[in-house]
């Protein structure tokens, strides 16, 4: 924890090490920490906020909609502990990726023949190579952040990033860098393989099916860019469980795990295996006549 005074009204804050801006809980007083943006430290962009606070209590509760296995009591009863507008540290990586994968794929061809009816699979080795180029693959540089929440909320429009200026902070947090640019290259590097994989394996078509046997790749690391992008967090209570929810405060994407009922659960699976059951019945019964 460090501490700092509120230029506001002279109050002692006590924030984690990571925090670069925070309101007073004293006087509501927006206050942009010094020191924690500056040098080495300061971002090379920043994505200002499009959605507002009222933005995100409406996509949570509209989050909740449609949701057959969600438990009745859960849309009126959870109550919204916490919701706040956070510029999340984002390390931002260009690069190039080259290589190639090797598929097994299928095809299958049905014929009759008397009174059989044949199935016969080819069996194919599938080789693809290519190159793709990227810029600025985001990951989350912030260990407070859940990265599957962060991975899930995504794309941003990259066309609203600024320079960053101090200017777009007040009235949200911010938070420094605490994974560093070299641990987080791992993920990125992962991402861009795996795009490419994906990418070769969508030009393998008119099988019936594919799956990857191997790969060859090859990765050139490029520039590294420091971003705050911006990401509402809500957290909300019910039965005494904490709920989690992160949305994109610029796309109003939103993200995060609800409860199941389990007797909806049970009532679904019901009103599955009923009809099921009643056509196994059916046919044993026209079996033993």
């Amino acid at each position: 924890m460090k501490a700092y005074c509120c230029p506001s009204c002279g109050a002692e804050l006590l924030c984690d090490a990571t925090t670069a801006a925070t309101s007073c809980p004293y006087c509501g007083n927006p206050s942009v920490l010094p020191g924690q943006f500056s040098g080495i430290l300061k971002p090379d962009f920043v994505l200002p906020f499009k959605l507002s606070k009222e933005d995100a209590i409406k996509a949570l509760k509209k989050h909740y909609l449609k949701k057959p296995l969600l438990p009745s009591t859960f849309s009126k009863a959870n109550h919204l502990e916490e919701i706040k507008g956070v510029y999340v540290p984002f390390w931002m990586y260009d690069g190039e990726v080259s290589g190639s994968a090797q598929f097994h794929a299928t095809t299958i061809h049905k014929y009759t023949s008397g009174d059989y009816e044949i199935t016969e699979t080819s069996h194919y080795d599938v080789r693809r190579a290519g190159s793709i180029a990227f810029e600025k693959i985001p990951v989350d540089a912030s260990s407070k952040m859940p990265d599957d929440y962060m991975d899930s909320i995504e794309p941003f429009d990259y066309a609203d990033l600024k320079p960053f200026s101090t200017a777009y902070l007040p009235g949200f947090m911010a938070d420094k860098y605490d994974v560093s640019v070299e641990d987080s290259r791992e993920r990125a590097d992962k991402r861009c393989a795996g795009s490419l994989v994906s990418a070769l394996e969508r030009t393998v078509s008119g099988y019936a099916t594919c799956n990857e046997t191997g790969r060859d790749i090859h990765l050139k690391r490029g520039k590294v860019h420091y971003a705050l992008l911006p990401v509402w967090i809500l957290n909300t209570r019910w039965e005494g469980k904490d709920f989690l929810f992160a949305m994109n405060g610029q796309t109003g994407k939103l993200v995060g795990n609800l409860p199941v009922s389990t007797k909806r659960v049970v009532g679904l699976f019901a009103a599955i295996a009923a009809p099921l059951i009643a056509i196994g019945v059916t046919a044993l019964l026209l079996l033993v006549r």
